[in-house]
Parts: structure tokens; sequence; C-alpha cells
């Protein structure tokens, strides 16, 4: 089978390369799966960067979600069958062939697209459970940076569902146009001065009670000037590559909390996340949920598809096929 796999920590564009490998064979609790569709996310980038949270030992084949189809079934498996379309529980997803633990495997049906269903898992979710996390009421406003990028998107039409009213800040003018587009209002660009004057009078009267940072570096002390005294920042990205630089006062003076969401450890009970992909699955299936694409490209032309992540004015994610 194909691979794109890295030796060593760095650019993405420079460590990345397409190699041949053995089919590796599921063990117990393990299902093998072939790789549909492949999304890159910013976390894969950072991986492969060695910046993100997680750092696999190396070598190591990238990517971490996928749409697969089961090929092969470890000892002990009874919860998957053979030929199922399936999402979750994978590893090293940008090759031909994966492995899965089954029991985070899911079946979905025919009627969710595979260009949805490749990428239902990690940015949808992610965005359900920051706001579950927040404890927002109907009514409430809530700041976000980055508000063009998939998280954003997600965060500004989840919370318009729980009647959370959502402020978008993003970095360029036309990105406001372009949430204008897809249905996403209440969008202040800070590309010219008066940023902070257009966004108050957004929201006029309101109380902002939590901002989301997907920025770092000056990203949450821009937040802060938004967010009421006792509230909240909640950082979960870091675009910028920068420490955060924020002022000591807004959270003693100001009393504003400042702590970190991780996907991965996103302090939710399981039967909570579990209910939040269903929900995901059940809006999916229905059409009323569709995530979209920027760009489709095979595996042997992964550099093309890497340069495709940085074009700014994206309208959704760029995807890895398989063969």
């Amino acid at each position: 089978m194909r691979s794109l796999e890295y030796e060593r920590f760095g650019d993405p564009l420079q460590v990345l390369s397409l190699r041949e490998r053995e089919r590796p064979k599921p063990n117990a609790g393990e299902a093998l799966l072939r790789m549909v569709l492949s999304p890159i996310h910013n976390h894969d980038l950072m991986t492969i960067a060695g910046s993100y949270g997680i750092k696999p030992p190396l070598p190591a084949i990238a990517g971490s979600e996928a749409l697969g189809l089961v090929e092969e079934l470890g000892p002990g498996v009874e919860n998957l069958r053979v030929g199922q379309r399936v999402i979750g529980g994978g590893r090293q997803t940008w090759a031909d062939f994966y492995l899965a633990d089954a029991k985070q495997v899911r079946s979905i049906p025919d009627t969710i697209a595979d260009e949805t269903a490749c990428q239902l898992i990690a940015m949808p979710l992610s965005a359900k459970m920051l706001l579950a996390t927040l404890g927002l009421e109907r009514g409430d406003w809530l700041v976000q940076n980055g508000a063009n990028g998939a998280v954003g998107r997600l965060v500004s039409r989840f919370g318009a569902e729980k009647g959370i009213r959502v402020l978008s800040l993003v970095r360029r003018d036309a990105a406001v146009d372009e949430l204008a587009a897809v249905g996403i209002t209440n969008g202040v660009s800070t590309e010219q001065p008066g940023w902070e004057d257009r966004a108050r009078k957004v929201i006029g009267d309101g109380t902002i009670r939590a901002g989301l940072d997907s920025i770092g570096g000056d990203g949450p002390a821009q937040l802060a000037r938004l967010v009421a005294d006792g509230g909240e920042i909640v950082i979960f990205g870091a675009l910028s590559g920068e420490p955060i630089r924020l002022d000591p006062s807004v959270s003693i003076f100001r009393q504003i909390t400042v702590r970190g969401f991780w996907g991965a450890k996103p302090n939710l009970p399981s039967e909570v996340i579990g209910g939040l992909l269903e929900e995901l699955v059940t809006e999916a299936s229905s059409g009323r949920l569709t995530l979209p694409t920027d760009g489709i490209f095979p595996l042997e032309q992964f550099g093309e598809a890497l340069r495709a992540t940085h074009e700014p004015g994206r309208a959704g994610k760029v995807i890895l096929r398989g063969r």
C-alpha cells in the first residue's frame, strides 16, 4: 500500500514523502480500513511539525481522520462487518489502508456523502463540545476570532441553533462577505482601525460572556477588549504560531478566566460526547449538515494538496483520496 510518511518533524512539504509498505494486519480488537477520503486538518500539520500535543514515534504515517471501508477484522471484533462505510477510531489515515480501534468505529448511513463523512468528527464534534463546555444560555453573546475557519463557521451555526448570539471576528475584510455568503452574520473584520467600535455596534446593549481564540499571539488580548469582566476566554488553536501575550490585569483585576480546550481531552462525560456525535450523524444523514470541501487530491499529489490548504479564503477542507 502507499502511505504519506515522515522520519523527522518539520515543514510538511519538506518532510513528507509517498512510500510503499506492507499492508498492516489488524490485531485483536482492531479493524483494517480502506481509506476513501481523509481531510487535512491544522492539527495534522502541527503533528508533522512536532508542535502538537501528541508526538508520534518516528517514522510515522500522517493523518488522523477518514472515511473508510472495512477491509478486514481482527480477532474478537463483532460490531463491524466487511464492506461497511465507517468513521472514527482511525490513526495514520493518509494511506491506502489504516488500522482503527473497532470499539471507536461507527458505521454511517449511505445518505451521508463521502465528502461530509470523512470530516464529520474532528471539527464538527469539537465545535459542539466547545459550546457544551461554555454553559451559555439562549440570548447570550459569544465572540470568536478566526471565525472563517472550519470550527469557527460551525460554532456560528451550532450556536445560532441554540439561540446563542455569536460575534465573528476575521482578519480580512473580504472574509466578512465570505461568511455572509454562507449565512453567517455578525461578522467584523479587524483589518482596519475602528473594528472594536464596529463590534460593539453589533452587540448593542448586549454583554459578551465568553471568547474563543484560535489564533494565539495577541488573539486573546483582542478578545479581552470585548469580553465582560468575570467572563472567560477559551484557547483552542494557535494559527499564528506565537506565544499568547496577555496583560495580567485581564485575569487579576477583570477576573476573566483563561483556559484551554483540546478535543482529545474535552472534560465532558463520554455519554455527552456520544450524544453530540449522534446529533451530527442525524443532521448529516438528513441533509441538514453538509461540510464543504476545497479540493480533493490523490495521495500522490499531496504537495499540491498541502499548498492548497494555505490558500486564503478557502471555502472548505482540502482532502486526500485513497486508491
